[in-house]
């Protein structure tokens, strides 16, 4: 992403939080909060023989600007987010505005979070579960979206006309620069459905028993034919005392109409500014379980210690499967929080020395590799 473009975003950001600030001042008595986080990242990872030699390498992660406002049953909510240019720039993880018809009932519409899965996360680690890294954790498209919440049962329905589009042409491949996974490449995500229904029961902790499906179309530029694609999970969270236990069972498929002489069984997904492949059916199981533990070590409050897993089952024949697992420690000390990870990844784009096809193809002799983390952020 050029300079001038992260300056223009900077500047549209800017006019938008002093809009913002001025109509909080209406007698009407708008309420606007402005938030964000400074991040750095130390890495240490197996396969780098360059930082194996330094000792690893500390550096800069992201910087980020969060509003919301409500006015009356009128609310907003953005995040706008700069990473390096190397992964991806600056671009908008998140913006809705959304109308609240009462406790128990809401709009959202914009750049929404999509209803799939446990939310707000499949995990616990800096690094997600292994369902972020396919699109199915912290995911948001441009859509609408109403929600309804009680004691008992929580569910959403929403449609999606397309992912981020930051260009507005059909026959363009969408931009890799978003924060979370998403098809690019010669397909494009359009017109997708999502319902998600959750049980909540309090009985000895409380649990959360959640049924998603997502079914939507899949544009080729080159055929200018629509495939189609869709994903079913099913998905538990339970909280009891200071332990929390995530689990997801998910199956998914995508059948693109690509032309002749490229395969059907292989997608492109992008973030962070650049794409990858990954397998156009498979199947996912997660298990993540943490346990937080109160402490009074002069500023810190808490540690959380957890280990999240996950394995990515494909379905065609002679692709190898890929698989992740993070052990870790969250610190908790005021308005600073630091995660302490060690993830391994077999067949994994982000943990491993082949990027573009680990989450395809994949390679039968590759070896686990590992990265040691710690990531320090401020939140403000």
């Amino acid at each position: 992403m050029s300079l001038s473009l992260q300056s223009s975003h900077l500047s549209t950001l800017v006019m938008l939080l002093i809009s913002l600030s001025v109509f909080a001042q209406d007698a009407e008595k708008p309420v606007l909060k402005l938030g964000g986080a400074l991040r750095f990242n130390y890495v240490y990872s197996s396969w780098k023989a360059e930082q194996k030699t330094k000792g690893g390498e500390f550096g800069y992660d992201m910087f980020r600007i969060n509003a919301s406002a409500t006015y009356k049953k009128l609310f907003l909510n953005a995040e706008y987010r700069w990473y390096s240019e190397a992964f991806g720039g600056g671009f908008l993880k998140q913006g809705w505005v959304g109308y609240k018809f009462n406790e128990k009932n809401a709009l959202h519409a914009g750049l929404v979070y999509v209803p799939f899965g446990i939310k707000q996360y499949n995990s616990h680690n800096w690094f997600f579960n292994i369902t972020y890294y396919t699109g199915l954790e912290d995911d948001h498209d441009m859509g609408i979206k109403y929600l309804h919440t009680d004691d008992d049962w929580e569910y959403a329905i929403a449609f999606f006309k397309n992912a981020e589009e930051l260009n507005f042409g059909g026959d363009v491949e969408n931009s890799s620069s978003r924060y979370s996974y998403d098809v690019v490449g010669r397909n494009k995500e359009t017109n997708q459905f999502n319902f998600k229904l959750l049980r909540k029961l309090g009985v000895i902790g409380n649990h959360r028993l959640g049924f998603s499906a997502q079914y939507g179309q899949l544009y080729n530029i080159d055929t200018d034919q629509n495939g189609d694609h869709y994903a079913l999970a099913l998905h538990y969270e339970l909280d009891w005392h200071k332990w929390n236990l995530k689990t997801e069972a998910i199956t998914v498929a995508h059948n693109p109409k690509n032309q002749a002489g490229q395969s059907n069984e292989i997608i492109q997904m992008g973030a962070y500014g650049t794409p990858y492949e990954v397998a156009a059916r498979f199947n996912m199981y997660t298990i993540a379980v943490s346990k937080t533990l109160p402490i009074n070590w002069g500023p810190v409050s808490q540690i959380e210690l957890y280990n999240d897993f996950g394995y990515m089952q494909k379905k065609e024949t002679g692709f190898t499967d890929s698989f992740q697992n993070v052990t870790g420690i969250l610190v908790s000390a005021g308005q600073i929080y630091t995660y302490i990870d060690y993830a391994a990844g077999y067949n994994h784009s982000w943990l491993g020395g082949n990027f573009i096809d680990d989450f395809s193809t994949g390679n039968p002799d590759a070896k686990w590799e590992a990265r040691f983390n710690i990531n320090i952020g401020y939140y403000f």
